[in-house]
């Protein structure tokens, strides 16, 4: 979960998704697809995307954040933050409904100033899952089977159309309330600990040079994961007994000394692909935690 999905990874991903021949359709501003859930995998990965997602699920499973999950067991609409990482383990066989996804460039082409993620809809923290009843799941049904239908059509302003219904469908959802009982995973500093971990080593090994570290504080992880960074501090010290900084800190070490012991990458290129802005920097950071300067590594003394 080193980058958010951008749209051509999930195309990559879900195959199924471009039986349509349109999978870098031309939308004018940003980009905009609907699709059947039948196409579905049984478990997502548990991710950041680069886009916006609205789900209409029909079927049985469990939606899962970094500490709480929610049981999805009836008839539910599903708005996906791009900031906010999820993951989905269906349970039931029969997986219906549909989903598109977008840019916000798509749904604001001329409204900018004002991000998607201001919405209720989409805000950090808010509640994005909608149960909805039979008349609810008639009329957002209807809308997108049109969506289904004018995504295949020739018609020239089909994407101002499909805009339209996205709009409606967004309305729709902001009439209806919330759900609200979410649970909290049976142990939640274990599993935002868990998720921190798999976050970090998937950053490593660094292949080249260039490839520099995106993520270096422990900030940058709670961001990634959609906790505050004293929930994951918190979680992580009581879980393994180490900070969140001191496993960052152990991992980058490592990661220096097989790049100073296995690669003919000067001590600068090391430096800035871990994430250093100086090689003086990183020079300090490996001596303090080293006891020895890179250098030594590099070319021990005999």
């Amino acid at each position: 979960m080193t980058n958010s999905e951008t749209v051509q990874e999930f195309y990559s991903r879900v195959p199924a998704a471009n039986r349509l021949g349109l999978p870098m359709n031309n939308a004018g501003a940003g980009h905009f697809n609907v699709f059947s859930r039948e196409s579905c995998a049984v478990i997502t990965p548990y991710s950041r995307r680069d886009f916006y997602k609205v789900s209409l699920i029909i079927g049985t499973g469990k939606l899962h954040y970094a500490d709480k999950w929610i049981a999805i067991d009836r008839p539910a609409l599903l708005f996906s933050n791009p900031v906010v990482p999820y993951s989905w383990e269906a349970e039931s066989q029969i997986q219906q409904g549909w989903f598109c996804l977008f840019t916000e460039a798509f749904l604001q082409p001329d409204e900018r100033n004002q991000s998607l993620q201001e919405s209720p809809l989409f805000k950090i923290g808010g509640n994005p899952i909608f149960f909805i009843d039979d008349l609810q799941l008639e009329e957002v049904s209807g809308i997108f089977k049109k969506m289904m239908r004018e995504i295949a059509s020739e018609y020239t302003h089909k994407y101002s159309l499909l805009r339209n219904y996205l709009h409606l469908i967004i309305h729709e959802a902001m009439k209806m309330n919330p759900a609200e009982n979410f649970e909290k995973h049976v142990n939640a500093s274990s599993r935002i600990t868990s998720l921190f971990i798999e976050l970090l080593e998937r950053q490593f090994p660094i292949d080249t040079p260039e490839a520099a570290l995106k993520m270096k504080t422990a900030n940058d992880y709670a961001l990634n994961l959609s906790v505050h960074v004293n929930h994951l501090n918190r979680s992580v010290k009581e879980t393994t007994g180490k900070t969140t900084t001191e496993h960052i800190a152990s991992r980058i070490t490592r990661e220096a000394h097989a790049l100073l012991q296995h690669t003919d990458w000067d001590i600068s290129e090391i430096a800035y692909s871990l994430g250093f802005e100086y090689p003086a920097y990183f020079t300090n950071f490996f001596k303090k935690h080293i006891g020895v300067p890179p250098g030594e590594i590099r070319n021990p003394t005999v």
